[in-house]
């Protein structure tokens, strides 16, 4: 129902339009009244009319004063004027302030409520197309987040012509013209988790978000589980990408330590002046974002500034070697959360913290490859594979003599092994994934009769993140949340329109719209007919 608020100083009039009027009859509800303006601006704050009927002339603050902060607190607010016949200049500057409509006393019950009625519909219009516009948002900032993320890949692949990614760019709001381009890969953790839902997390995503959509030449693209990625742009000789990097780097630390408990580490890579050779900035930019397996986390790391290497000494002494000081832990993190295409990334690191001299080692090598190799056995079993699984894949390294003549074979050798691990791996998840994703559909329709339910609400009922979900979600089923919301409350209404004799409002209510005009707005657009035609037809 519409809420209505009148302010009128005269009591007989003012209990005449109040108690003469079937307001809830009307499909209207009287929220408040009061004798004048003072008095009824904290009650309209209160309240939040929908329609405020005023007189125009009364004590301590008449009526143009309080259309002035109505209009101004708030702008939805329709505002209906009462007023003598001696009062045109006051009319004149109603009129100015933005009234909707103006009556003139003494005015009859009747002519009150036509007018009061039509300014309802003039109401629910704007409502509708608010909803109109909400709901269309939703679907569009679902539909650009995934076709960024096509682009991204597209662009780090290098095998698509620059004048295709130039057009699908502009198609989705990225001008990906400049004269020098970077790449950042940045990826955040709440409690040292990546995946997990977090409302600290969900709200440190949207600030870096909105702080992006504000900075010039920074191109923001969300990769769901993988973070972002970030192309810095050079468009103005008087501003490098250098500067501009480093600007977005220094606000983006800024930003994330005012969040208790997040965490990040991102990966640059080496500028280029093609759009063409942006797969190789990629790549390098991935090179440094592998680190995040090895390094401590909430830094930067360049890929034309190498980290400092040798956790052990380069001079080996096998006999005073503590084997204990390797990281384990860093294989094991990979093992659980790293990427495919990362793995020869991980494996070049991981041989180089250990030291040049030291891996040229065979004994050496030899330890690594068996420590390594059990670290994806064991992660291997904990997911339910036979150890043996491994071993079908990528051999027995105890019985393949050429695994450790070079160091080159060595890392080959570790790197199918960690390739068939993380494949393995991730097999599980998405039978993890399928069965997160069956129970929020469940989720989806025990709730789609509820006016609020949200991306952030089904992702939160699975422990994902809103990015992290909305992505597999598509990935998984071939449509954005919006969309397969639609389509249960769709599949719902058609039902009841089969099956009952129902109102058109009260199955809009049911299914989960406030608005029946949205409602049957939606139904034709989906179903190519209005829900009254499909009921026929039933």
């Amino acid at each position: 129902m519409l809420k209505v608020f009148l302010v009128e100083d005269e009591i007989v009039m003012r209990e005449g339009i109040k108690n003469n009027i079937s307001w809830e009859e009307e499909g209207f509800e009287f929220v408040g009244e009061a004798s004048d303006g003072e008095l009824a601006y904290p009650l309209i704050q209160k309240t939040q009319p929908d329609i405020l009927i005023t007189d125009i002339k009364m004590p301590f603050m008449d009526g143009l004063e309080l259309s002035r902060l109505v209009r101004q607190e708030l702008p939805d607010t329709k505002i209906i004027i009462l007023s003598g016949y001696d009062e045109f200049e006051y009319a004149q500057e109603a009129i100015s302030i933005g009234i909707t409509d103006y009556l003139v006393k003494p005015i009859a019950g009747a002519k009150l409520l036509e007018a009061v009625k039509k300014v309802g519909k003039l109401v629910q219009e704007e409502q509708q197309q608010r909803l109109f516009l909400k709901t269309f948002e939703q679907e569009r900032l679902e539909n650009i987040q995934l076709s960024r993320q096509k682009l991204f890949r597209s662009l780090a692949s290098g095998k698509r012509p620059v004048s295709e990614l130039l057009k699908e760019g502009r198609e989705i709001g990225l001008d990906l013209v400049a004269d020098r381009y970077n790449i950042v890969l940045l990826q955040i953790f709440s409690d040292h988790q990546v995946e997990g839902y977090s409302e600290e997390r969900n709200a440190a995503e949207q600030a870096i978000e909105k702080m992006t959509e504000k900075m010039k030449n920074i191109l923001m693209v969300e990769l769901g589980l993988e973070g972002w990625g970030f192309i810095i742009k050079e468009t103005d000789e008087a501003r490098s990408v250098e500067q501009t990097l480093d600007e977005f780097l220094e606000k983006l630390q800024e930003m994330i330590g005012t969040y208790e408990g997040i965490e990040y580490f991102a990966g640059v890579g080496r500028a280029v002046a093609r759009l063409s050779e942006l797969n190789r900035c990629f790549e390098e930019a991935n090179r440094a974002f592998a680190y995040r397996y090895l390094r401590t986390w909430n830094q930067v790391i360049y890929s034309e500034k190498e980290p400092g290497n040798a956790s052990v000494d380069e001079n080996l002494n096998l006999s005073a070697l503590n084997v204990e000081k390797m990281d384990r832990k860093s294989v094991e993190q990979f093992l659980k959360t790293g990427l495919r295409g990362e793995v020869h990334h991980f494996i070049d690191e991981y041989f180089a913290s250990l030291g040049e001299k030291n891996i040229q080692s065979l004994l050496l090598r030899q330890y690594v490859t068996m420590d390594m190799y059990f670290a994806a056995v064991a992660m291997l079993e904990q997911l339910g594979y036979d150890r043996a699984e491994l071993v079908h894949r990528c051999g027995d390294f105890q019985t393949m003599t050429t695994v450790f003549s070079t160091v080159e074979q060595t890392k080959e050798y570790l790197q199918g092994v960690f390739e068939s691990a993380v494949d393995l791996r991730e097999a599980v998840s998405q039978k993890k994934y399928s069965s997160l994703l069956k129970d929020a559909r469940a989720y989806i329709e025990r709730n789609y009769d509820q006016e609020d339910i949200s991306l952030n609400k089904a992702a939160a009922s699975v422990n994902l993140s809103p990015n992290h979900f909305s992505t597999i979600f598509n990935q998984e089923t071939g449509q954005t949340f919006i969309e397969f919301l639609t389509e249960v409350r769709m599949e719902r209404a058609k039902e009841l329109l089969r099956s009952t004799s129902m109102k058109m409002s009260e199955i809009a209510f049911a299914v989960g719209y406030k608005d029946a005009h949205y409602f049957s707005y939606l139904f034709k657009k989906t179903q190519d007919c209005t829900p009254r035609e499909y009921r026929s037809r039933a």
